[in-house]
């Protein structure tokens, strides 16, 4: 019959997943507001590699970066694959979330825009996010939630030392990987539009941060330059946070991408 007539439609581009870390993208959802006070309730998929068995395996959660206004729409599912090879190695599972405003929820609502003044209501809306996957894998057997470490690049870095000031339970420490906000790299190359509100907004939570962290930046970084990531470290510890940082010499073209360009270093 005229059924089997019709011409199979195409489905949707074959998922890359790594089978050897058992990658699976899972869903939750996350409630946050943006700099205007807009609140919405939204899905938060998230990359999900893990170790060989059952577990209970110690987690890190790994937030990624914010590409610049041009190319965020085409800022797919984030996948950090080199970093997440090697901390399943190590015996963690690592959660990717892909937050609000990015890949499947990209459009009118943008809860990380900081339009260059304040940057608590991004670090705020960031890190509720973590809190919201952090509360999921309480619900997947193979997580152990009382021992989890909040990692990031970039604005995902920003989400980790955001993560850290609001001392959540079952956390033990946090790595940022070249964090910061408001980075040009094209049109100010190391020069971030207002670096002042970062240094403010660390120094002031820092006074409720409980674990240590590790800070990793390099020299040639063309969102913060070689100066400003010093000067927001000095107000974490001013601010009574532990910090320890970690600057490394310029790497390729722009360092800010030291993670990926420079994992023998860091490593």
């Amino acid at each position: 019959s005229g059924v089997w007539a019709q011409e199979e439609k195409p489905g949707p581009a074959a998922e890359v997943l790594a089978k050897d870390l058992r990658e699976e993208v899972l869903r939750t959802q996350a409630t946050v507001k943006d700099m205007f006070g807009r609140q919405e309730t939204m899905p938060l998929p998230m990359t999900v590699y893990r170790p060989p068995g059952d577990g209970p395996f110690p987690l890190v959660v790994f937030n990624h970066g914010r590409a610049v206004q041009a190319r965020r729409a085409s800022q797919g599912r984030y996948r950090p694959e080199s970093v997440a090879r090697y901390l399943v190695a190590k015996g963690f599972v690592v959660l990717v979330p892909n937050r609000i405003g990015y890949w499947e929820t990209y459009g009118s609502f943008d809860p990380e825009n900081s339009g260059c003044r304040s940057i608590e209501p991004m670090s705020v809306a960031a890190s509720e996010q973590v809190l919201a996957a952090v509360e999921f894998a309480k619900t997947l057997p193979y997580v152990d939630t009382s021992r989890w470490v909040v990692a990031g690049q970039s604005v995902g870095g920003l989400t980790s030392v955001a993560t850290v000031g609001r001392s959540p339970a079952g956390l033990v420490g946090g790595i940022n990987f070249s964090g910061g906000t408001g980075g040009n790299p094209d049109n100010n190359p190391g020069r971030p539009c207002n670096p002042g509100a970062t240094t403010q907004y660390w120094g002031q939570i820092a006074k409720d941060a409980k674990v240590p962290m590790l800070w990793l930046y390099w020299e040639n970084d063309k969102y913060w330059g070689p100066d400003n990531p010093k000067t927001w470290h000095k107000a974490w510890v001013d601010g009574g946070g532990i910090a320890e940082y970690k600057g490394f010499a310029a790497v390729g073209e722009d360092g800010h991408s030291g993670l990926n360009t420079n994992m023998d270093q860091w490593l």
